[in-house]
């Protein structure tokens, strides 16, 4: 941390040019950050490839795969022409129009493959348009087939690729955004916090410049070094920055923001904007442009609906599924605790569900049978500073139970709780009913079912702060949807697979 004591302060320097143009002709720098076009050439070698591969399989695989082809016997150039270069460029065409490729897209969240999607649709109607204009009698189960294999490998190439870009982001802080945070310090901060929050996110604040004088700021430790009567352009520069973030209050100044976009043109140098809402997904804020004032229109949570109706039903059908698939497992890990300790092999514990009412969880027991009797002579050892007790070498717990705490195992029999409608797969977590009432914030995430798996155990889990954890079960409750839940089901097998947080 940096310890604020000064400020060099210089006059603002002017700007370049107010907005026009020296020539109509006049080309623009070319953008400060470039990670994106390795990483867009990549993706276009990964794409034509994978289409080129899923093409291949189909026409080994299908016999009539030539069909509607003239001569294709004899002389097959024409179709291996149209099969492993007309059509992957198709696909490239689709996906670039479908702004695939777009860098505001790349390496984060699920537009980019919402994008591959609708490029992938995008070439089904297309083929299946010429294919009827033309009177070809293509084979259809070879068509189809190439179609939904380019899907799959498509997104599997964007999901490798996704994977180590975030490597590099995490581990060498490459191929990244280095930001200028612009505004009051405190708003300056809680936006440093956000963006750091999250390293694949790839976004590193390299310095603070300050929109309410130095005095504001003295004596208070930060963790970039902060400037005060800067001309921003040129502290950017001055920095290695690429990117400035106007933070809060900083971009409601009449005139401001305006006049720092007019002097950025050219300039290479990205422009952010970070208003006054914290913690509210995408896809519920709209720009509505109204009489060239630009009104940001956020909507309210979804918490009824066919959405949810549709949740609930996922919910009851993978909980049966899985509670059949499983029913050896489960036998197997009964023996097993019952071994290392005579007992119950079930655990539960009375919870806070649904708008608060109280159900009992299910869990494969990990401890002694006296915990209980234990637990008040470790409470001054807890390691958390919520509601939950939580010791990393908790004495309690036995060897084989540790094993199914780290490996997530012993949360399966919560799939009973998934059927019976008292828990969901996804949502905030069940803490103990006898913690007293909830109160303030925390009783929000009431307003809908607990889960087997949330944000808090794909971020962290047990190695959260209790004020984090909370921030991430309201944030889900305000901003939840069908993909939110399989992309948080997804990153589950991940965190699991490397014990993440479980003790």
């Amino acid at each position: 941390m940096r310890h604020v004591d000064s400020f060099e302060i210089q006059p603002p320097t002017p700007p370049s040019h107010n907005g026009v143009p020296r020539s109509a002709w006049a080309r623009a720098r070319r953008r400060v950050s470039r990670w994106h076009r390795p990483y867009t050439a990549a993706l276009l070698l990964l794409d034509f490839a994978a289409v080129v591969l899923a093409d291949w399989i189909a026409q080994e695989a299908f016999g009539q795969a030539r069909a509607g082809f003239y001569n294709a016997q004899a002389d097959p150039t024409w179709f291996y022409t149209v099969v492993f270069l007309l059509v992957p460029l198709g696909w490239l065409g689709a996906l670039w129009g479908n702004r695939a490729y777009d860098r505001r897209y790349l390496g984060l969240g699920p537009e980019e493959y919402k994008r591959v999607i609708r490029g992938g649709v995008a070439v089904a109607a297309t083929v299946s348009f010429v294919a009827f204009a033309t009177k070809t009698d293509l084979s259809r189960y070879t068509v189809g087939f190439a179609l939904a294999g380019a899907m799959v490998l498509v997104l599997f190439g964007r999901i490798a690729a996704r994977f180590v870009l975030h490597r590099v982001r995490g581990r060498a802080g490459h191929a990244g955004h280095r930001m200028v945070l612009v505004g009051t310090l405190p708003e300056c901060l809680e936006v440093y916090v956000a963006v750091t929050r999250n390293p694949s996110a790839g976004l590193v604040p390299v310095a603070i410049h300050i929109t309410d004088g130095y005095a504001a700021a003295r004596g208070i430790e930060t963790p970039v070094p902060v400037y005060a009567g800067r001309d921003v352009l040129a502290l950017v520069r001055e920095v290695g920055g690429d990117t400035i973030a106007v933070c809060g209050s900083a971009s409601a100044e009449p005139g401001e923001l305006r006049r720092l976009a007019w002097q950025l043109e050219g300039s290479g140098v990205d422009l952010v904007v970070a208003p006054q809402l914290t913690d509210i997904a995408g896809p519920r804020v709209h720009i509505r442009p109204i009489e060239g004032l630009p009104l940001l229109h956020v909507e309210e949570p979804t918490l009824s609906g066919p959405a949810l109706l549709a949740k609930n039903l996922m919910d009851r059908v993978a909980a049966g599924l899985g509670l059949l698939m499983l029913v050896p497992v489960f036998l197997a890990i009964g023996l097993a605790i019952r071994i290392s300790d005579p007992g119950p092999v079930f655990f539960r514990q009375p919870r806070v569900g649904h708008e608060g009412r109280t159900f009992r969880v299910w869990k494969f027991r990990t401890m002694y049978v006296n915990a209980e009797e234990r637990l008040a002579g470790l409470v001054d050892q807890n390691e958390t500073d919520g509601m939950l007790f939580k010791m990393k070498q908790d004495p309690r717990v036995f060897p084989v139970g540790r094993f199914l705490r780290a490996s997530s195992l012993d949360e399966l029999p919560q799939l009973i709780n998934v059927l019976w409608g008292e828990m969901s797969l996804v949502g905030p977590r069940p803490l103990p009913a006898d913690d007293g009432d909830f109160l303030g914030d925390v009783r929000r995430r009431l307003l809908v079912r607990p889960g087997m798996t949330g944000l808090w155990q794909v971020s962290g889990r047990s190695d959260l702060s209790w004020d984090e954890a909370v921030r991430l079960d309201l944030y889900y409750v305000d901003n939840w949807s069908l993909a939110y839940d399989l992309s948080i089901l997804w990153r589950t097998v991940g965190v699991v697979l490397i014990r993440k947080g479980a003790y």
